[in-house]
């Protein structure tokens, strides 16, 4: 056993609002993944996800479901949610042992849509935080995969003192692209993102999903690329400002655009499932994040490797090709556009 290798498992934790769609996202990332030739293994973490479109192989449906807590508590949809959630959490040895036969596999987590679990609630945040001490990883021995068994019990003292990962996942956060259509609605996007990224506490990719659909119900006030990058927002205030309802909060609004400027820490990159070199630039970013592509599940060259640890990411000319691709072109001259400002 002296030149046995050790592989990180390695996943995605899909969450965003309802409706922003996280399962067609796990359906189609998965489908990408094998056909990279991954073993991907999809887990269904939302207790009210029924009729799913993908091979799931874990569902916490069989745990608990949302129906049942809602008839036996008389809860609503929201605090029945939370309660399965909580629920989980106080059983994850369940999900342990659904986990521990899919070592060596790539994990995309379904999560539930509920706002609230990823902004301050504490369930999927302690979720993720114990599955990532979960050691859910193959050794490789002579080229054969041998299954770890000697950390199959989840020692409580582990809560005490957080050991050395050994399952990398990633948050892949997605909100509906046509957000970007409204100035007060962008701007609460990136307050709910801010605010998601610091309370997971993962490594964090965020998308704008749907973007074939991004000017169904308006157009975009700038290009692509000042909502991806997040560029200067006092413009989107100077919109707010010209708004009968708006102009009366002006000094929240500017409140607000200072924070998430402070963090600096929100972008995004525009995703289209169903565009193959979409899902091929998320996938860069998550492996990225993640740190799979430094990993030897895949053959990477040095000089791959110091590029995607020291090189710059332009995502200028990709998101020129997107604007390009999904959006009209405007048919006002730039002298008119700057008078409308």
């Amino acid at each position: 056993m002296a030149g046995a290798a050790q592989t990180t498992a390695f996943g995605q934790a899909v969450i965003g609002p309802p409706g922003s769609g996280k399962t067609t996202y796990c359906l189609g990332m998965s489908e990408f993944l094998r056909a990279l030739g991954r073993r991907v293994a999809v887990v269904n973490l939302d207790p009210a996800n029924e009729g799913l479109p993908y091979e799931c192989a874990v569902d916490v449906g069989e745990l608990v479901g949302l129906a049942d807590v809602m008839d036996a508590l008389r809860l609503g949809p929201n605090g029945g949610l939370l309660y399965c959630m909580e629920y989980l959490e106080a059983n994850l040895d369940w999900l342990r042992a659904k986990l521990d036969p899919l070592r060596g596999h790539y994990f995309l987590f379904d999560c539930p849509g509920q706002v609230e679990l990823c902004t301050h609630h504490g369930a999927l945040r302690s979720i993720f935080s114990q599955m990532a001490q979960w050691d859910l990883r193959v050794r490789l021995v002579s080229g054969r995969p041998i299954v770890q068994m000697e950390e199959l019990r989840f020692r409580e003292e582990s809560r005490c003192h957080v050991p050395m990962s050994h399952s990398e996942l990633t948050a892949v956060h997605l909100v509906d692209s046509h957000y970007c259509t409204d100035p007060a609605k962008f701007i609460s996007v990136l307050c709910t993102s801010l605010a998601t990224m610091l309370h997971v506490e993962l490594p964090h990719v965020n998308l704008l999903s749907k973007m074939d659909l991004i000017e169904h119900y308006g157009k975009l006030a700038f290009n692509l690329d000042y909502y991806t990058e997040v560029l200067d927002l006092s413009y989107l205030l100077d919109h707010l400002a010209s708004d009968p309802f708006f102009c009366h909060f002006r000094q929240l609004n500017e409140k607000l655009v200072q924070l998430i400027e402070d963090y600096s820490l929100v972008s995004f990159i525009p995703l289209n499932i169903q565009d193959k070199e979409s899902i091929q630039r998320v996938l860069k970013a998550v492996d990225k994040a993640n740190g799979y592509c430094f990993g030897v599940q895949e053959q990477r060259s040095l000089e791959a490797m110091m590029s995607a640890a020291m090189g710059a990411d332009f995502h200028f000319s990709s998101t020129l090709g997107i604007q390009e691709k999904y959006l009209e072109p405007s048919d006002q001259s730039v002298e008119q556009e700057t008078m409308q400002l």
